[in-house]
Order: C-alpha cells, then structure tokens, then sequence
C-alpha cells in the first residue's frame, strides 16, 4: 500500500482525489491483505474498478485498492456460451471480444465503461438489456470470513440498478463473474432507435449501432468527465405517471419507470453548472466535468436538481454513482 494514493486519473469523472492509503491489487491474496490492512488501521477499505460509477471526495481517509485481477475465457456447451472474467477486465473490451467472436448476447451494453468487478455490484444495463439476463454466477471474497465463495444469480439479489452488493458494501468484493449467453442468438431490438434496424442483423451490427447511439448522447469521458447517467429512471405509481403525461414512461414491476431525462430537462436544467460541474447541453441526464470540477461543485449541482424535480414534480431522483470519502 502506497501512502498519499493519487486517483485522479482513476476515475472518469475526473475529480481530484487522493486517498490515504491505496494501489493495485493483482491477486485475491493482494485484495484480502489490503482489506485486512483497512482493518488494523480502523480504515474504511473501497475496492474500486475503473473509477466510472464514483464520486470521489478529495481527501479520501481509507485504503483503497484497485481491482487488477486480469483473465477471460470462453466454453461452449449444449446449453449455451459460459464467459468467464476476472474483475480487473474492461467491460467494454470483454463485450468487443466476445462479439469478434460472433457469440451474440452483450451486444447491447458495449460502450458502458468501467471494469467486469464493478458490473454485477450496479447490475449495468442499457438498450432494453441489464447484467442479470445472463449472469450465472459471481465469484467473491467474503470479507467476514476472509474465504472465496461462488454466488448464484439468484443469490445476487438483482433489481434495476441493484444487487446485495450495494447492500453491503466492501462486505463482499468481487473477483469476477461467469456469464451464460444463447448459442440460439435473437437480437434485442426494444429500444428506440434498433428497432429501425433492418436487413441482415449481426452482434457486431447492433454492437456498432450502440456505441453510435451512446457517442451522440454521452461524451467520451476521456475528452470530458462523466460517469454516464447520473440519476435512476425513477419508478413511480401508475397513478402518479398519468399526471406527468408529458414524461415518457413504460411499465415495470412495481409501477412505472420514468424517463429522469426528460424531468431534468422539462425543470430547464439541462446546461446548467455549478463551478465546474454541470449538466450537458446535449443530455440532462449526464453531468460533466467542465473543467476543474471540484466534489463540492457536484453535490451542490445534483442537489438543486433534486430539490427541483422534487419541488416541480414530486418525485424523487436517486443518484446512479456512489459517493465515496464523504
């Protein structure tokens, strides 16, 4: 563990941060030895992957590792393709490989940055597909016996943008993940947007589709810092989406899920800022980086969205990214 850990280059909304203790960790050995080390020094302990679903404060009092366990497989069977990939991988990579391969499934959420470790803790998803249609297992270190442990999905405790992990956090530390794909591929085309798609449709045809339909709404957060959407599609009653009827929603269980673009956009927040922070002008949903942002200038920006949507509408925005060190 390095003191004084430098992570502003490790996390994509680009906000200065440094934690107390940190490094990467290439091995589970490495992972329980760090989070031990938090434990000595009564230390929170964060295991963080690409940095892409965080908000980081800028002295952060813990030890925290980076995920670096590195390693992908493929087994075909009767039943279908396994993909099976330590934590440490890039997602965007892992789904661009399997597509080269012409196993189809992931097809629909390239372009989500981040690593393997950190897509199963927010159960990613995009264009009409989340993480848990075709997660089989996730692999874990359990932090309160120290041991290796295999949970299946159903163990995982999946809801929109949830698992047992959040739940928990740093009680169970994700290693890795084995996902189940159809040797049987159909394509997904329920979103706006593929379902114009017509022709001769291929994993690698939806693929490009995507990262086309993502690089005009969500900037590369390498040119300008952000971690994607920043607020839930809230899920109100169905009563309560009747009376917002300019909001477009669809059914899910439990209600209606609405767009949380459109309520940011319809309260005129779209391109506000605060400091260096502030929502695009192309995309309400997705808060920027504009420059010297500060996780000050954040919380000040997302809690007078809030506070607005609220005052307006009377629903509720839940943040998408943990807020770590605060």
């Amino acid at each position: 563990m390095k003191a004084a850990f430098d992570l502003g280059r490790r996390n994509t909304l680009g906000l200065r941060s440094q934690a107390r203790f940190g490094g990467v960790l290439h091995t589970e050995a490495e992972i329980i030895a760090a989070a031990q080390y938090a434990g000595r020094l009564g230390l929170p302990f964060h295991l963080l992957g690409g940095g892409s679903n965080c908000v980081l404060a800028e002295e952060i009092d813990g030890v925290v590792g980076i995920n670096g366990l590195l390693g992908r497989s493929v087994t075909r069977a009767s039943d279908g393709v396994r993909v099976t990939a330590k934590a440490g991988e890039n997602w965007d990579a892992l789904v661009r490989w399997t597509v080269e391969q012409g196993i189809g499934g992931l097809e629909n959420l390239a372009g989500i940055p981040g690593t393997v470790g950190a897509a199963p803790v927010q159960n990613i998803g995009a264009y009409g597909v989340e993480l848990k249609d075709f997660v089989e297992s996730v692999d874990i270190i359990d932090t309160k016996t120290w041991t290796a442990r295999r949970l299946s999905a159903r163990d995982c405790g999946f809801a929109y943008r949830h698992s047992r992990f959040k739940e928990r956090p740093g009680v169970e530390l994700v290693t890795g993940v084995t996902l189940r794909l159809p040797t049987d591929w159909k394509p997904n085309l329920g979103y706006a947007g593929l379902a114009d798609l017509s022709g001769s449709l291929s994993p690698d045809r939806i693929m490009k589709a995507v990262l086309a339909q993502r690089a005009a709404k969500i900037p590369d957060w390498r040119d300008i810092g952000n971690v994607g959407s920043f607020f839930h599609n809230p899920i109100v009653s169905v009563a309560t989406a009747r009376r917002l009827a300019d909001v477009p929603g669809h059914p899910v269980p439990g209600g209606v899920k609405l767009s949380a673009a459109r309520l940011l956009d319809l309260c005129g927040l779209k391109g506000i800022r605060r400091g260096g922070a502030g929502f695009s002008e192309a995309h309400a949903l997705i808060l920027v980086n504009l420059g010297g942002a500060t996780v000050e200038d954040v919380i000040t920006l997302t809690d007078h969205a809030r506070e607005t949507v609220r005052a307006r509408f009377g629903v509720s925005l839940v943040q998408e990214p943990a807020l770590i060190g605060r």
